[in-house]
């Protein structure tokens, strides 16, 4: 099995505070996210391999947007790699 078929899907947006790397301006921006929360019971046709990482999963965040752009200079810059997967 897939390991999406586990999860439900929805999406969010959050705001963040970033710093253009270009003019320096610090804004806020919105941010899509998708959050994965783990199903409340297995889907049908799992294996024995399928139930052991259905345990050990958790519900967590990964980031949809990769770039924004500057409120001031409209130009776009990329957001920092670290915070594009959150766990909760």
């Amino acid at each position: 099995m897939h390991e999406r078929e586990f999860f439900d899907e929805r999406p969010e947006t959050k705001t963040a505070t970033y710093s253009c790397p270009k003019c320096r301006f610090r804004g806020d921006y919105q941010v899509r996210w998708i959050r994965r929360t783990r199903k409340s019971r297995l889907p049908r046709g799992a294996g024995e391999r399928d139930r052991a990482l259905f345990a050990k999963l958790r519900n967590y965040l990964v980031r949809v947007d990769d770039m924004v752009v500057c409120q001031k200079c409209r130009r776009r810059f990329e957001i920092p790699s670290h915070q594009n997967l959150a766990f909760f």
